[in-house]
C-alpha cells in the first residue's frame, strides 16, 4: 500500500494519549500525516520509544517514509512554591520576587533563576502562567525584583514565567534536553525542534552535537529570536513558528506579520517553515472547526509554507483522526483555487548562480508550459529535492533517495513525494527506474512526459547538474 497525498502542503501530527497504538497511528497516515512530532515536554522515554516502533512498524506496512520530529522542551522558568495554596494578585498591588528561598504568599514569591535577575532592568515586563498575569518591574538587583501587577489574577506553585523584553544569558539546551536529545537520536528521529531560540549561536551550539545527519528545526516563540532572525534561518535547516508562546511574549496583533515575514524568508531562503500551535484548536473537543480556525489553516497555504501542524488536536483531544482529515480537506481545497498559485508565487526565491538552483528555476518554468506528470530528483541529501521544492513548481516532486533517512527528513518538505529506492548506476539505469517509480506512484508516464533531475557522477551529495525529460514514448513498459 503507498499513500501518494493529492496536495504540496504537508501535515505534522503530535501524538500522545489520544493518538499512540498502532491503529490509531496507522488512521492518522491514512488521514494524512506525514510527519510525526514526539512532544519531551510530556511522557516519558519509554512512552517516546514505543510510539517511534509503532510508527517504523506502519511505514513498512503503507509504503511510504513517515518523518519523526523530536521536539525539546527547552528552558521552562517557573517560580516557586506558595504555602497555602493559589494567592489572589490585584492590579496596583506591589509583588516582589527574588533569588533566595521563600514561602510564597501574595506579597512575595521565590524566582529560581539567576539568569532573569541579571538581565533585567526597570520597565521591563514579567508575565506569569502564560501571560494571565503582567507584573511591571520597578526596581532590580541581582536577586531580587520588585514589581507591580499590571493584570491581578491567580498565581500558584510552580507556574510559568516568560521575559518577553530581554535575551536572557542562558542556553537553549537545559539538563534535560541533553539527556532528551541523547535517547532521540539513539532512537533515529528525523529532526530535533529546539525551543526558545534566541541567537544563531543556540542553533551552532546543537549543530556540534547532532552533526549532519539529523535535521535541526528552530522553533521561534521569543522576540529575541526576531532580532537575529536572518542568522537563524541561515544557520538552520527548518523553522517553526511557535505561535502559542510567541502570542505570549508579543502582542497578539503582531503574531500575523511575524508568521508572513517568517514565511517569506524561509521560502526566500529555500528552507522549509512548520507553521504551528492552535491551527485547529476547537477540535481538541469538537468534531468540526470553526470558520476562522479553517480561514487560519488556508492562509498559510495560500502563503506557501511546507506545513501546518496539529498539538493538542492530535495528541490529546477527542477527534484527533477527524482533525487530520479536516486539516487535509482545507489543504486541498486551498490548493485547487487558481488564487493560491498567484499568492504563493508572489514570493520569489532567491536564487544561487549554480546548477541545482538553475535546474530548479528550469522545472518552475517547464512545469507551466509541458504537462508534466511529475519531477524525479535523485537525492543523496535531500538538497536537490530541496532546490527544485524551493520554487514551489506546478508539479509533484518525487525525492528519490537511496537513504532512507534523507527520505524520512523530506516527508516534511512542500511538494515532495519521498521514495526510498536505490541509486542509479547509468542514465539508461536512470531513467527506467524512474519510469518505474513514476509508473507504481501512479503518475502515469505513459501518457505525460516527466522530468528527472540528478547529478553526474552519480551517488556524489551535492551534485546536480542533469535535467531530462522524459516523453510519453520513451517510457512505455519494457
Amino acid at each position: 500500500m503507498s499513500l501518494r497525498r493529492e496536495r504540496h502542503t504537508k501535515i505534522v501530527a503530535t501524538l500522545g494519549p489520544a493518538s499512540s497504538d498502532a491503529e490509531k497511528i496507522l488512521q492518522l497516515v491514512q488521514a494524512g500525516a506525514d510527519t510525526f512530532r514526539l512532544n519531551f515536554s510530556h511522557g516519558t522515554h519509554e512512552d517516546h520509544a514505543a510510539r517511534l516502533r509503532v510508527i517504523r512498524e506502519v511505514e513498512s506496512v503503507v509504503g511510504r517514509p513517515i518523518g519523526v520530529l523530536l521536539d525539546l522542551q527547552g528552558p521552562k522558568l517557573r517560580l516557586g512554591t506558595f504555602g497555602d495554596g493559589p494567592v489572589k494578585l490585584n492590579a496596583g498591588q506591589e509583588f516582589r520576587l527574588q533569588l533566595a528561598p521563600v514561602v510564597g504568599n501574595w506579597q512575595v514569591a521565590q524566582l529560581p533563576h539567576p539568569e532573569i535577575f541579571e538581565a533585567l532592568s526597570p520597565g521591563n515586563a514579567l508575565l506569569i502562567d502564560d501571560g494571565r498575569v503582567r507584573l511591571r518591574v520597578t526596581s532590580c538587583g541581582p536577586d531580587f525584583a520588585e514589581t507591580v501587577v499590571e493584570t491581578g489574577g491567580k498565581v500558584s506553585d510552580r507556574k510559568g514565567v516568560n521575559v518577553p523584553d530581554c535575551a536572557l544569558q542562558l542556553s537553549a539546551l537545559t539538563e534535560k534536553d541533553h539527556r532528551d536529545l541523547k535517547f532521540g537520536l539513539q532512537l533515529g528521529v528525523d529532526w530535533v525542534a529546539l525551543s526558545f531560540v534566541q541567537t544563531a549561536r543556540d542553533i551552532e551550539e546543537l549543530r556540534e552535537i547532532v552533526g549532519s545527519g539529523v535535521g535541526i528545526m528552530a522553533k521561534i516563540e521569543k522576540p529575541a529570536a526576531i532580532t537575529d532572525i536572518e542568522a537563524i534561518v541561515a544557520a538552520t535547516d527548518a523553522i517553526m513558528v511557535a505561535r502559542g508562546d510567541l502570542g505570549v511574549e508579543m502582542p497578539p496583533e503582531e503574531v500575523p506579520a511575524i508568521q508572513k515575514r517568517l514565511t517569506r524568508l524561509c521560502r526566500e531562503a529555500g528552507k522549509p517553515i512548520v507553521v504551528a500551535t492552535q491551527m485547529l484548536d476547537s477540535m481538541v473537543s469538537s468534531p468540526a472547526p470553526t470558520r476562522a480556525e479553517a480561514s487560519d489553516v488556508a492562509t498559510a497555504v495560500y502563503d506557501g509554507v511546507d506545513a501546518v501542524m496539529l498539538s493538542a488536536e492530535s495528541a490529546s483531544g477527542d477527534y484527533p483522526v477527524e482533525a487530520v482529515q479536516m486539516m487535509s480537506r482545507i489543504i486541498r481545497n486551498t490548493e485547487r483555487d487558481r488564487l493560491q498559485r498567484d499568492t504563493m508565487g508572489a514570493i520569489a526565491a532567491t536564487r544561487r548562480a549554480d546548477a541545482p538552483d538553475a535546474i530548479g528555476a528550469a522545472i518552475r518554468t517547464a512545469a507551466d508550459i509541458l504537462p508534466l506528470s511529475a519531477c524525479v530528483t535523485y537525492t543523496l541529501s535531500g538538497s536537490s529535492a530541496l532546490r527544485v521544492a524551493h520554487e514551489r513548481p506546478n508539479v509533484p516532486i518525487v525525492g528519490m533517495t537511496p537513504k532512507i533517512e534523507t527520505a524520512r527528513r523530506l516527508a516534511v518538505v512542500w511538494g515532495v513525494h519521498a521514495v526510498h529506492g536505490d541509486d542509479a548506476k547509468s542514465v539508461e539505469d536512470m531513467v527506467q527506474h524512474a519510469t518505474d517509480v513514476v509508473r507504481a506512484e501512479g503518475f502515469e508516464p505513459e501518457s505525460r512526459p516527466f522530468a528527472i533531475v540528478a547529478g553526474m557522477p552519480f551517488g556524489t551529495p551535492g551534485s546536480t547538474n542533469f535535467l531530462r525529460f522524459v516523453l510519453p514514448t520513451q517510457s512505455q513498459p519494457k
